[in-house]
């Protein structure tokens, strides 16, 4: 398991999605308020809907912008809220793609995809 994952979300059908082949994942949605967070981050990035890099760690990482920390569990995901943007998302069972159990904070950066 590696300590900082990278995912290339974009725009398909006006949701943003994102692909992870590793973890077999196609065109896996954002959604409840997921979605409204990474649209408010991507905002900054140029031709973001069609790719941007999203780094996430359970653990601060250098240049990391977000801080999300565990509320609840709720059907099949997990609720995080983000205090500095005073927003809150759910994320869907892929999140245990990634971690054994939903970690109790997220750090996440935003950037411009490279080459």
């Amino acid at each position: 398991m590696n300590a900082i994952v990278a995912i290339h979300p974009y725009k398909a059908h006006g949701m943003w999605v994102f692909d992870d082949a590793a973890v077999g994942l196609s065109q896996e949605p954002f959604v409840s308020g997921a979605d409204d967070i990474i649209e408010r981050m991507a905002a900054a990035i140029d031709n973001a809907e069609n790719g941007f890099t999203l780094l996430f760690s359970p653990q601060p990482f250098p240049g990391f912008q977000l801080e999300l920390d565990w509320r609840r569990a709720d059907l099949s995901g997990n609720w995080y809220r983000c205090e500095s943007i005073d927003m809150e998302g759910w994320l869907c069972p892929a999140l245990l793609r990634y971690f054994e159990s939903p970690p109790p904070k997220l750090f996440a950066q935003f950037r411009a995809k490279r080459g």
